[in-house]
C-alpha cells in the first residue's frame, strides 16, 4: 500500500509539472524561448511571437515571421476529444523577404483568413483571400489529414498581380476566373469539375520586347478550361483562343495509371508569341493537328502539318515517355520559309522532302533508314557573294540532292549524291559515330567547268577536272585529295589548317592551258606545296625537267645573230616561292647546255596585282638582264643589253631583239 501511494504522489507530482510547464502563465513564459528558437531554426527568419498563450481548453499565438509577415491563430480544443476549432489570420506584406522559407523568388503581398475545425479524423477547413485583387474563397476537407474533397472559387484575379507575386514582368493582363469543385478526390472515387476561365486578356508588347527580344502586334487572348472528374478518369476541353493563334485540346485523360485518348490542333499565326514558353527563336506561322493515344508503357502521337508550305505527317511511339519508334514524311517543304522561321539567312531556295522509318529510336539500339531530296535548289548567289565577300558575283546556281541515311546502333552511314550546275559530289558511305561526334567519309568531286569558279579562284582557267579522296572529322580535320591534272598527278592531305601537296609529272603546256597562260614552254613539273590556311602563310617547292620552250620571235633572233638555238636547248632546275598572305617572294633557275634563264627575289603582291623582279637571260657568253615592275598585267620592263652590246652580234641585234624580249618577259610573267 505505501508503494502504491508512492507511485500515486510521483504521477500527481509528474502531472502538475507538465501543466504548469504547459497550460500556466508561468510555463508558457518558460516554453515560448524554446519555441522561438526552434521556429527561427525551422523558417531561418528572425521570427519572435509577440504572444504565446496555451491552456487546457484554448490558446493564441502571433507570430512575426519577420518585419510586415504575421501569422495569427486562436481557438480552442479539448485533448480529450481530440477535437479543435480555431481560426487563422495570415497578413504576408513582404513576400520578397520570406525566400528562405518559401526557397522561390515572390513579391508583394499575400492575405488569407478562416477557420479549421473538426478532428484527426476529419476537419473542415474554410477562408477567403483577396490574392492577385482577387475574390476567392475556399472549403477544403480533410480525413486523418488526407484531402477528400476541395471548393474553391476565385473572381476577378489579375494575371498581372499573379505574374508580379512570382517576380515576373507584366508580360500580359487579364481577369481570371477558377471554379474548382471536387466533391471527392479519393483515389478511384474522383467526383467533380474545374472551370478555368479568363477574358479581356492583352500581351504587352513592351515587355516580350525588352525580355524576349520579340516584336508582335497587339495581341488579345482569351482561355477556356472544362474539366470533370469521374472515378479515375478526367475529361477536359481547353480552348486558347487570340487574334494570332488559337490552340485547342480536348479527350479522356485517367492520371494513374496514365491513359490518354485525345486531339489537339494548333493554329498559330506567328511562333514568335510563345518564345517566352517554347525558348524557341523562330517565327512565321504554324499548323499541327492530331491525337495522342495510349498508356505510359506505350503513347502513340501523330500529327500533320502544313511547316513551311509542306506536307507533313508524322507517328512517334513512345515507350515510359521516352522515344521508341517515329514514321515521318515531309513532303515539299519551301526550304526558304523554313529559312525564314528558323530566323536564318537566306542561303537558298528549293523544295525539300524527307522520308523517315525508325523502327527503334532507342539511343543504344536505334535502327532506321531515312530518305532526304531536294529539288528545284537555287543558291541565293548575291547573298552567298556578299558574306564571303567573292571578289566576283557567283554565277547562278541551281542544284538538286539525294541523300539515303541507314542508322544503326551509335552509327549513321549516309550515301549523298549531289548534283549542280557548277559541281557535282557523290559519297558512297559518310559514316558519323554519334556518341563521338566521329565521321568517316569518301567523296568524288566533278567540277565540269572550272571557269565557273572565278568568283572562288578569281583566275579564269578552261577545261575539266575530277578529284577524289577521304575525309575524317573527330578532334581533328583531315581531308586526303586525289585528282589527275595536265597529264600529272597531285595527292593533297589536309591535317586541321595544314595543307600539304605533292604534283608529280604535270605538264607545263597542260597547266598553262588549263590557266588561260600563254603556251612559251612545255615541261614535266615535280612540286611540293606546304601552306597554312588559318595564317594563308606557306612555301613551294617545284623541280623542272626537260623544259622547251616553244617558237618566239626572241629565241629566233637570238639563234640567227648567235647561232645559239635556243630550242633545241632542254632546261632543268627549280621554282621556290615563299608565301605571307598576299605576298609572294620567289625565285626561277633554269639552266640548260648553252643557256639559263634565272629570277632572284620575285615580288608579287596579289592583292594590288603588283610586281618587281630582275631577270637574266643567258645563250652562251651573250647575256641579257631585265628588270620588270608596276602591274603584273601590263609590267614595266627595262632591258639591259650593256654586256651583249659589247659583242659585234650584239651591235647587229640590238634594235630587233629588245622588243621582242618585252613580250617574251611579258609573257613569261
Amino acid at each position: 500500500m505505501k508503494f502504491l501511494a508512492w507511485m500515486g504522489a510521483v504521477i500527481v507530482a509528474v502531472a502538475a509539472t507538465l501543466y504548469v510547464a504547459a497550460f500556466t502563465k508561468v510555463g508558457n513564459g518558460l516554453l515560448k524561448p524554446f519555441v522561438e528558437q526552434k521556429i527561427k531554426e525551422q523558417t531561418k527568419l528572425e521570427s519572435s511571437l509577440h504572444e504565446f498563450r496555451l491552456s487546457m481548453s484554448d490558446f493564441e499565438i502571433i507570430l512575426e515571421l519577420n518585419r510586415e509577415n504575421i501569422v495569427k491563430v486562436k481557438g480552442e480544443y479539448s485533448l480529450f476529444a481530440q477535437s479543435f476549432d480555431i481560426s487563422y489570420d495570415v497578413e504576408l506584406k513582404n513576400l520578397q523577404s520570406l525566400k528562405s522559407l518559401t526557397k522561390t523568388e515572390l513579391r508583394g503581398d499575400f492575405a488569407t483568413e478562416g477557420t479549421v475545425r473538426g478532428d484527426i479524423a476529419f476537419m473542415k477547413i474554410e477562408g477567403k483571400s483577396s490574392v492577385a485583387q482577387s475574390d476567392t474563397s475556399y472549403y477544403v476537407e480533410l480525413s486523418e489529414l488526407n484531402p477528400t474533397s476541395i471548393i474553391a472559387k476565385m473572381k476577378g484575379a489579375k494575371l498581372a498581380s499573379l505574374l508580379f507575386i512570382t517576380a515576373q514582368n507584366p508580360y500580359a493582363t487579364a481577369e481570371i476566373d477558377l471554379d474548382i469543385n471536387f466533391r471527392d478526390i479519393s483515389p478511384h472515387k474522383m467526383d467533380g469539375e474545374v472551370l478555368l476561365v479568363s477574358k479581356e486578356g492583352k500581351i504587352d508588347p513592351k515587355y516580350m520586347l525588352s525580355d524576349f527580344n520579340v516584336t508582335i502586334p497587339k495581341t488579345s487572348f482569351s482561355m477556356n478550361l472544362d474539366a470533370k472528374l469521374k472515378g479515375d478518369d478526367v475529361e477536359y476541353k481547353s480552348e486558347l483562343l487570340s487574334n494570332l493563334f488559337k490552340i485547342n485540346s480536348s479527350g479522356l485523360v485517367v492520371p494513374q495509371p496514365l491513359k490518354v485518348d485525345l486531339k489537339y490542333s494548333l493554329n498559330i499565326e506567328d511562333l514568335e508569341v510563345l518564345k517566352p514558353l517554347t525558348k524557341a527563336d523562330v517565327r512565321g506561322s504554324f499548323k499541327l493537328n492530331g491525337n495522342v493515344k495510349g498508356s505510359k508503357e506505350r503513347l502513340v502521337v501523330a500529327g500533320v502539318s502544313d511547316l513551311a508550305s509542306s506536307d507533313t505527317v508524322f507517328e512517334a511511339v513512345l515507350k515510359d515517355f521516352a522515344p521508341a519508334s517515329l514514321k515521318a514524311k515531309i513532303v515539299n517543304l519551301d526550304i526558304a520559309k523554313f529559312l525564314y522561321m528558323a530566323k536564318q539567312p537566306h542561303y537558298t531556295d528549293g523544295l525539300l522532302s524527307v522520308e523517315a522509318d525508325i523502327g527503334d529510336a532507342r539511343e543504344e539500339t536505334l535502327s532506321g533508314k531515312i530518305d532526304t531530296t531536294i529539288t528545284k535548289g537555287l543558291l541565293d548567289s548575291k547573298y552567298l557573294s556578299k558574306i564571303y565577300e567573292f571578289t566576283s558575283p557567283m554565277p547562278r546556281t541551281t542544284f538538286n540532292l539525294a541523300a539515303t541515311t541507314l542508322l544503326k546502333g551509335n552509327t549513321a552511314d549516309t550515301k549523298v549524291d549531289l548534283n549542280s550546275n557548277i559541281a557535282d559530289l557523290d559519297i558512297k558511305s559518310a559514316k558519323f559515330t554519334i556518341k563521338d561526334a566521329y565521321l568517316k567519309s569518301d567523296y568524288r568531286v566533278n567540277l565540269p567547268n572550272l571557269d565557273a569558279l572565278f568568283f572562288v579562284t578569281n583566275q579564269h582557267m578552261r577545261g575539266s577536272l575530277v578529284a577524289n579522296g577521304d575525309i575524317v572529322k573527330a578532334k581533328d580535320l583531315d581531308v586526303i585529295f586525289h585528282s589527275n591534272i595536265a597529264k600529272g598527278k597531285v595527292i593533297a592531305k589536309l591535317h586541321n589548317d595544314e595543307l600539304h601537296a605533292d604534283f608529280s609529272s604535270v605538264s607545263a603546256n597542260g597547266l598553262l592551258y588549263m590557266l588561260l597562260y600563254p603556251q612559251i614552254a612545255d615541261a614535266s613539273l615535280n612540286a611540293k606545296v606546304e601552306y597554312n590556311l588559318a595564317q594563308s602563310r606557306g612555301t613551294i617547292g617545284a623541280q623542272v625537267t626537260n623544259a622547251v620552250f616553244v617558237k618566239n620571235q626572241t629565241f629566233d633572233l637570238i639563234k640567227q645573230y648567235t647561232k645559239v638555238d635556243m630550242y633545241r636547248e632542254h632546261f632543268n632546275g627549280d621554282l621556290n616561292a615563299k608565301i605571307d598572305k598576299e605576298n609572294i617572294l620567289a625565285s626561277i633557275d633554269l639552266r640548260s647546255k648553252e643557256a639559263s634563264i634565272r629570277t632572284a627575289a620575285t615580288k608579287l603582291n596579289t592583292k594590288t596585282k603588283r610586281i618587281d623582279t630582275d631577270i637574266t637571260l643567258r645563250a652562251k657568253k651573250n647575256e641579257i638582264s631585265a628588270k620588270l615592275s608596276g602591274d603584273v598585267n601590263a609590267p614595266k620592263i627595262s632591258v639591259d643589253l650593256e654586256k651583249l652590246m659589247q659583242s659585234q652580234t650584239g651591235k647587229e641585234i640590238e634594235k630587233k631583239i629588245e622588243k621582242e624580249i618585252n613580250k617574251l618577259f611579258q609573257k613569261l610573267f
